[in-house]
């Protein structure tokens, strides 16, 4: 891998194709995702029970399948495999949307598109590893974060922009947002390259393998995570607080932007500080965003607050993938990714009945004031139990 320090340095063939993979595949995502929950109820007239379940069951569907994809690509040494197939299995399954006719459809999509994710994400952050030097992990994860952000941003707007011609065709909608899909699969077929290291042998994974380091940092990122709910809790303490419905995708998408301007510097800075102070100062904005919003009550300063929760996630989102990366072996990356991603995934069910609980029984100032606490709390365990070393 080349040394040099710069842009070029770390922005590899791979890296760079699987950012515009990621930047095409997220505004795919973006353009519908919003809407299925009003499809679902206006259209289909599902309950909200039932909305409910199809995203627990798709999300669980994902963090499930991405150990065992990350351990199968590490005994097979082929990344490409996995990345291209579960790119192209959601692409192909989004547009599928159009057809639904009941509410049972959109959740075997939803399965399906998360299936997809499952397969591919392990493999894709072990390929992302393995295609730049160690050194640039941060500004490596920090670039990709920041072009799936990028997704993000374009597909609300181009979901705008055809709703708003279309007179809100929802079908036309759906079926449009195969396009950047398909893009970001012919990307994957004709310039993302495995990285081909000797073939392993073994079958066997011990977690005894793991870096010590490496499972604190997950016991670290599990209480975190439980005070890590869904944003959708933000926007309902934003409409409490008295910002209007017409409004909430515009404070969206300034979160989005700030998550987009801070993802790259962010990963600059943990090259050179390190990813554990850069992490540290992460969970401390995500400690002081929730506090704040605790005791807000005014609608000018949501805004502000978005703003400062995009910085959080700028410096965490990368930075905790560069970590994982930093801790591991090439041996084991892609279970290790697999492992990281299912600790999160899991842990997300409880995060959410925990501060639905809170907020139903104490009022939404516990609640938040809850994963503002247990963010301190993770960010004083990383700082005393995770010992520097190397780059973290």
């Amino acid at each position: 891998m080349p040394k040099k320090n710069g842009f070029s340095s770390f922005l590899t063939r791979n890296v760079f194709a699987l950012g515009l993979v990621s930047l095409f595949t997220d505004l795919s995502t973006e353009m519908s995702y919003a809407i299925i929950p009003i499809f679902l109820k206006d259209v289909l007239k599902a309950q909200p029970v039932f909305i409910g379940l199809i995203e627990a069951i798709a999300e669980s569907t994902a963090s499930i399948l991405k150990t065992f994809s990350g351990y199968i690509s590490d005994r097979l040494k082929k990344r490409k495999l996995f990345i291209l197939a579960g790119y192209s299995f959601s692409a192909l399954v989004k547009p599928l949307l159009a057809l639904a006719t009941q509410g049972w459809h959109v959740l075997l999509v939803r399965f399906a598109d998360r299936f997809g994710k499952g397969i591919r994400t392990a493999p894709r952050d072990a390929l992302i590893a393995e295609s730049t030097s160690a050194e640039f992990y941060g500004r490596t994860y920090g670039f990709h974060r920041a072009m799936d952000t990028l997704g993000a941003i374009l597909g609300p707007l181009f979901a705008f922009l055809i709703l708003g011609i279309s007179h809100q065709n929802y079908r036309l909608l759906f079926a449009l947002a195969f396009i950047p899909g398909f893009i970001a699969v012919l990307i994957i077929i004709f310039s993302v390259r495995d990285i081909l290291p000797e073939r392993v042998k073994s079958l066997r994974f011990s977690l005894k393998e793991i870096n010590p380091r490496l499972k604190i940092f997950f016991i670290i990122i599990i209480i975190f995570t439980l005070g890590n709910s869904s944003d959708a809790f933000l926007i309902l303490r934003a409409k409490e607080v008295g910002l209007s419905v017409n409004l909430i995708p515009i404070l969206w998408l300034v979160f989005n932007v700030s998550y987009f301007l801070w993802s790259y510097p962010a990963g600059v800075i943990s090259d050179r500080i390190g990813r554990k102070k850069t992490l540290v100062f992460g969970f401390l904005i995500y400690s002081i965003t929730y506090s704040v919003l605790a005791f807000n009550n005014r609608v000018a300063l949501l805004w502000p607050i978005f703003i400062i929760y995009g910085l959080y996630y700028g410096f965490t989102e990368g930075n905790l993938r560069a970590l994982v990366a930093d801790l591991s072996g090439s041996e084991h990356r892609g279970t290790i990714f697999g492992i990281y991603h299912t600790v999160i995934g899991i842990t997300f069910l409880p995060a959410n009945l925990l501060m639905g609980y809170l907020w139903q029984k104490f009022g939404f100032n516990i609640a938040l004031l809850a994963g503002a606490s247990l963010s301190l709390i993770s960010a004083i365990l990383l700082t005393i139990l995770v010992k520097p070393g190397g780059r973290y």
